[in-house]
């Protein structure tokens, strides 16, 4: 094997493989491979820009290589991979942990594959010792690393929506702070490696286990109730019901033709979450299934009803809508289908 061979094989394969490895775990099908392969890029010219402002930064503050890589670089770096992660969620295009994992990582795999790029253009010479630890270590940092990012920020925006866009520090800070402890060399550069290489990848794909067991709880529960509900609008009792009972009180600040298109939203809503929950289900189970072509249709009668009944009257049915980002997430599922 030639030395140009062995370097693209340190510095390339691991965080392809584990990227990869990620891809395959993912039971439900969460991140489409174009998708992916689209941070990726996007990473990579995260990876271009940092080089740009890494070089401005440290000659505008007058700071050494060695100080700017401790304590300049993991600030700027983690900065501008986090950015394409943090627009994946808050534009509601990541619906779970598993799926947040995997743009993070991808987003961490581009910068790490573009910065070897350059290293390998730039320094021919390196030996294989150099090519493990950027390999091994450096690229499975900026993937782990973004990887946990998505995770945490994905959490916290579930589990506290009102804190805006605080919920991404503490994933930003994490990310800063592990990679500011591999730029010090603790340790030897050698055992830096094999700590990163040993625990980010452990603790990326517990949690991502984790995260698929919790999905599939999930997923189970709402499509039990999400059929209860539209089985009840379907039905007679429904005057009878609590949904009725709330829907006749509205009649008192709503005129009656708006408080029927709230009914018809909240049909069309709950038959189409049931109909990404399904397909979720299938994609599980290793069926391949076809959205029916009724479906883009109802899609936009829905964004009809939205206009019609206005901001106040779809808050003032958030409570029947189960209105998190998941449920979100899965319309916009069956709108790219």
């Amino acid at each position: 094997m030639s030395d140009l061979a062995l370097r693209l094989l340190l510095g390339f394969l691991p965080v392809v493989l584990f990227f990869l490895a990620l891809m395959s775990l993912d039971s439900f099908k969460l991140v489409r491979l174009r998708a992916a392969l689209g941070t990726i890029a996007v990473g990579a010219a995260a990876a271009a820009l940092a080089m740009f402002l890494n070089a401005f930064l440290m000659d505008a503050l007058g700071l050494s290589t060695w100080a700017f890589s401790r304590y300049g670089a993991p600030l700027v770096e983690e900065t501008l991979k986090a950015l394409p992660v943090l627009f994946l969620i808050r534009s509601q295009r990541v619906g779970f942990l598993v799926d947040s994992a995997i743009y993070g990582f991808a987003a961490g795999a581009g910068f790490a594959l573009a910065e070897n790029v350059y290293y390998l253009a730039s320094f021919p010479e390196t030996g294989p010792i150099v090519w493990v630890i950027r390999g091994f270590g450096t690229a499975i940092l900026h993937g782990g690393t973004m990887a946990l990012f998505g995770i945490l920020s994905k959490s916290l925006t579930d589990r506290r929506p009102s804190l805006g866009a605080a919920v991404f520090l503490p994933g930003w800070l994490a990310a800063v702070a592990i990679h500011a402890a591999f730029n010090h060399f603790l340790v030897s550069p050698v055992a830096s490696t094999l700590a990163i290489l040993v625990v980010l990848p452990l603790t990326v794909v517990a949690v991502f286990r984790r995260s698929e067991r919790s999905l599939r709880d999930w997923l189970g529960v709402g499509f039990d109730a999400d059929a209860e509900l539209l089985e009840l609008i379907d039905s007679e009792r429904l005057p009878d019901s609590r949904v009725g009972s709330y829907l006749q009180s509205l009649r008192t600040s709503f005129r009656g033709e708006v408080v029927a298109d709230m009914l018809c939203y909240l049909r069309l809503h709950t038959e189409l979450t049931l109909r990404a929950k399904g397909e979720l289900m299938m994609r599980e189970a290793g069926f391949k299934s076809e959205i029916e072509p009724d479906v883009r249709e109802k899609l936009q009668e829905m964004k009809y009803l939205e206009k019609t009944i206005g901001p106040t009257g779809r808050l003032a049915m958030l409570p029947f809508l189960h209105g998190s980002d998941k449920t979100l997430w899965q319309l916009g599922m069956l709108r790219k289908d």
